[in-house]
C-alpha cells in the first residue's frame, strides 16, 4: 500500500509542507547551478522561461483539480493564487481595490529571499522572472488579466518582498501559454 493512503489529515498536511519545501529547494539548486555555468544574467533568462512554462502548467492543474472557472476574472485568480504551491510555504495575501477593479497580491514573507538573506547573499532580482511567472499564471486563469509589478527585491521597500497588481484588460487578449 502507498504510505500516503494510510496517513491522517495532519500527516498529509505535513507531507504537503515537505513537498513544497523540496520543490522550492530544487528550484534553488537548479538556479545556483545555472548561475555557476551561465552567470546571473543567463540564469535569470532561463529561470524566466522555466517559470513561464511551470506557472501555466500549475494554473491549468489548479483550474482542473479545484474547479476554478477558466475565464473567471480576478475572483478566479484570487482563488487560484491561494492554491499555488507557494501558498504552503510563503506568507502572502491579496487585497482588492475599493471598486474591485484590481487585485493586489503581496508576498509577506518570501522563503527564497529569506534564505538568501540568512546566507548573507544579496536579494534575488526577481522582477523579470516574476513578471514571466505571474503573467503566465494569470493569463492561464483568464486571458484578459493584465499583470503589473508594483515592486520586487532589491527595489522593494525595506523589509518588503514582491507585490503585483492584476486587472482585467479591455483589449483583445492573447492566448494563454501552453
Amino acid at each position: 500500500m502507498n504510505p500516503y493512503q494510510a496517513m491522517d489529515r495532519e500527516q498529509l498536511l505535513a507531507a504537503l509542507q515537505i513537498f513544497a519545501k523540496n520543490w522550492l529547494a530544487h528550484d534553488g539548486c537548479w538556479f545556483l547551478a545555472a548561475e555557476a555555468e551561465l552567470g546571473m544574467e543567463g540564469a535569470i533568462r532561463l529561470d524566466a522561461a522555466a517559470w513561464e512554462r511551470f506557472a501555466a502548467a500549475e494554473a491549468r492543474r489548479i483550474l482542473e483539480g479545484f474547479g476554478v472557472p477558466r475565464g473567471g476574472g480576478l475572483e478566479a485568480l484570487e482563488r487560484a493564487l491561494s492554491l499555488r504551491m507557494y501558498a504552503l510555504i510563503n506568507e502572502q495575501h491579496c487585497e482588492w481595490s475599493p471598486e474591485r477593479s484590481t487585485l493586489r497580491f503581496r508576498m509577506d514573507v518570501c522563503r527564497v529571499q529569506e534564505t538568501r538573506r540568512r546566507k548573507g547573499l544579496d536579494d534575488f532580482p526577481c522582477s523579470s522572472v516574476g513578471m514571466a511567472e505571474f503573467t503566465s499564471f494569470a493569463r492561464t486563469i483568464d486571458p484578459r488579466i493584465r499583470t503589473r509589478c508594483l515592486h520586487c527585491p532589491p527595489q522593494a521597500p525595506e523589509g518588503k518582498y514582491c507585490a503585483w497588481e492584476f486587472s482585467v484588460g479591455d483589449d483583445d487578449a492573447e492566448e494563454p501559454p501552453r
